[in-house]
């Protein structure tokens, strides 16, 4: 007997028009409906800004953030967006820009040379998830306002009154029927925002902070060296030379500049920008960084004739405890998705490289004393490197049984020696545990589960912390010591995964283990080996097929695409313990269908704040930032 199908004809197409694919799928566009897609709507329209910096037309931006928390105002002294009838649509540009989806003066390079907005849909984007927009511009000696209601007009543009000079003003409210939660967050902005005026030196930026009632003026006329020396400031990372490595060209519409500097920390720090747009996920602009200065640092060595008896300098050897800021502008950026984290072009590899290299070179070269320091420093880490080679493979060449009689007896071990393609999972409680066990890839995932809440580890000093039997077995599984003794090159897994329940007791969790490793194991999340899995919240079943949904927003945009006939099953899994192994493989597990969020630190000094703030002894502060936060609470899980 053949299978009844489903119909599937015309009938069943569905034509987004205009801006509902946005309000439909907006994941797509901003990255997510969280705190970090919310505030990714302010640098949609802040790049804007910047763009009329670029081309030469503007020299101020100002960022309000009002009163309520919850809208934003950002002003420039650029030349106005255009009002005039658009010919074709027979609109004001205006409104053609903030509703229409790829419309801008951005696709030639006839008015923008350089611009980080280059897809026509920011502008756009985030009016169609605000509640409420209104745009004042300013040209051809008059006032022009119109206003907007989540993407579409609600006005005509007006002409308010003569008004001698020229810019753009935007203002925008989040919607609520769209974000989780609508609260900018004060100290997020003006760090971006003092990011931008780092990287655009001349460009003078106000933040006013209505909130607080804070207001700072934010103007860096000396550029990436002066934030390449507040990140080793901040971090308080001790320098290996003074003089900072600085070179730049400016030729044939592209713009690189670089600055570096050798530190002894053990990581290696390197921030990208792409026409002013941090690249968190990097690109080919940093492939040629990194080659260009290994590459350099490798010829010096050669001709100079530097030579250490079997000892071999990798690439690693020497970036280890570099900071470095890379700042390209290019005209015609080729990015990774609307969010713009990572640049694609595969000619700046060669252009960051032929720039770099041979700049680098001729510094070591001019100036000797640097450059001897430099390469101690390098062989150093080249020792330390083959140390830890050398003591993995004395622990590889041990036997099973006593290299397991070294190990926590709850740990579920993976069967490959080999670090790099091994990933651990600490797993809230046994019963989880057992099911991540039985669903896991045995060769190369391993599994330890955790009985209950781990010890509060902040403000606690080493010895007391290693009487916790939890914490003692994590430090076993990991086997690369702890506090000052720690090498992250000794790990036994590439991977850390943290796996936790999808309720207020797993997101404890999380957050006591992320204390434990930003206080006892830094280096780890500095080198992004440490992950917050994201198991899923519903199991949505309609017939034969299945749709998985991490929380209540994903499970409402899941039921919204159904047909309104179908009659869903929903279940909620109250813990990781209540999934079957498949079902934990296929949506947690399995590196090919899997979410990963990576953690990553920003700045070391905001960390320490919050994490002293959250877990510190003073129950003062955590009160303190309790009632702040609390209107940011839409669903306690208790």
């Amino acid at each position: 007997m053949p299978t009844a199908t489903k119909s599937y004809a015309a009938e069943d197409i569905e034509v987004l028009e205009g801006l509902d694919p946005v309000r439909r799928r907006p994941s797509m566009y901003i990255g997510g409906v969280d705190n970090r897609g919310l505030h990714h709507l302010v640098w949609e329209i802040v790049d804007n800004s910047v763009d009329e910096f670029l081309a030469g037309e503007a020299d101020s931006i100002k960022v309000t953030l009002h009163k309520d928390g919850t809208s934003i105002t950002v002003e420039d002294n650029g030349r106005g967006i255009p009002v005039d009838k658009h010919k074709k649509l027979k609109k004001s540009a205006l409104e053609v820009i903030l509703t229409t989806l790829h419309a801008g003066g951005k696709f030639s390079n006839k008015n923008y040379a350089r611009s980080g907005g280059l897809h026509g849909v920011g502008s756009s984007v985030v009016n169609a998830l605000s509640s409420e927009m209104v745009a004042t511009v300013h040209r051809d000696g008059h006032e022009w306002v119109q206003r907007y209601k989540r993407g579409k007009p609600t006005t005509p543009v007006k002409k308010v009154r003569p008004f001698r000079g020229h810019g753009t003003s935007i203002h925008f409210r989040p919607d609520d029927d769209i974000f989780r939660r609508i609260h900018f967050h004060a100290d997020t902005i003006r760090q971006h925002l003092e990011d931008i005026s780092y990287i655009h030196a001349g460009l003078k930026i106000t933040f006013i902070d209505d909130v607080h009632g804070e207001k700072y003026e934010l103007s860096h006329p000396d550029g990436i060296k002066a934030y390449l020396d507040k990140l080793i400031q901040d971090e308080s990372k001790k320098l290996v030379h003074e003089p900072t490595f600085a070179t730049e060209k400016d030729e044939k519409s592209v713009r690189i500049e670089v600055v570096l500097k050798w530190t002894e920390s053990t990581d290696e720090q390197m921030r990208s920008y792409v026409n002013g747009i941090r690249t968190r996920a990097g690109g080919t602009h940093e492939s040629g960084l990194r080659g260009g200065i290994a590459r350099a640092v490798k010829n010096y060595m050669d001709v100079h004739n530097i030579k250490h008896k079997g000892l071999s300098i990798t690439p690693d050897d020497i970036r280890e405890g570099i900071v470095t800021i890379l700042s390209i502008f290019h005209p015609d950026p080729m990015f990774q998705g609307q969010t713009k984290d990572k640049l694609n072009n595969p000619e700046v590899i060669s252009l960051v490289e032929g720039l770099v290299r041979p700049a680098l070179e001729t510094w070591l070269n001019n100036n000797p004393s640097i450059a001897d320091a430099v390469i101690g420093r390098i062989v150093l880490a080249a020792r330390a490197r083959q140390a830890s080679r050398d003591a993995v493979s004395e622990v590889r060449r041990k036997t099973p049984g006593s290299r397991k009689s070294n190990l926590p007896g709850k740990l579920l071990d993976c069967r490959s020696n080999k670090p790099e393609e091994s990933e651990l999972f600490i797993v809230e409680g046994d019963s989880a545990g057992g099911t991540a066990a039985a669903g896991r890839d045995s060769l190369k995932q391993a599994v330890l589960p955790l009985r209950g809440k781990i010890l509060n580890t902040e403000s606690l000093a080493l010895n007391r912390i290693l009487q916790n039997n939890e914490i003692k077995d994590l430090v076993q599984a990991l086997g690369a010591g702890v506090g000052p003794n720690f090498d992250p090159h000794l790990v036994r897994y590439q991977r850390i995964i943290l796996l936790m329940d999808a309720d207020s007791d797993g997101y404890h969790i999380s957050t006591l283990l992320l204390t434990f490793f930003f206080r006892q194991m830094r280096e780890l999340i500095q080198q992004g080996r440490l992950f917050l899995a994201q198991p899923p919240l519903y199991r949505i079943t309609v017939g034969k097929e299945s749709w998985y949904a991490r929380d209540d927003r994903d499970r409402d945009e899941i039921l919204a695409s159904l047909p309104a006939n179908r009659n869903p099953d929903i279940q909620r899994f109250k813990g990781l313990g209540e999934m079957n192994a498949v079902q934990l493989k296929e949506t947690t597990l399995d590196p090919n269908m899997r979410t990963l969020l990576r953690v990553d630190v920003d700045s070391v000094i905001a960390a320490d704040e919050t994490f002293a703030q959250l877990l510190g002894k003073d129950p003062s502060e955590r009160y303190r930032v309790i009632m702040e936060e609390a209107s940011e609470v839409d669903d306690l899980d208790v």
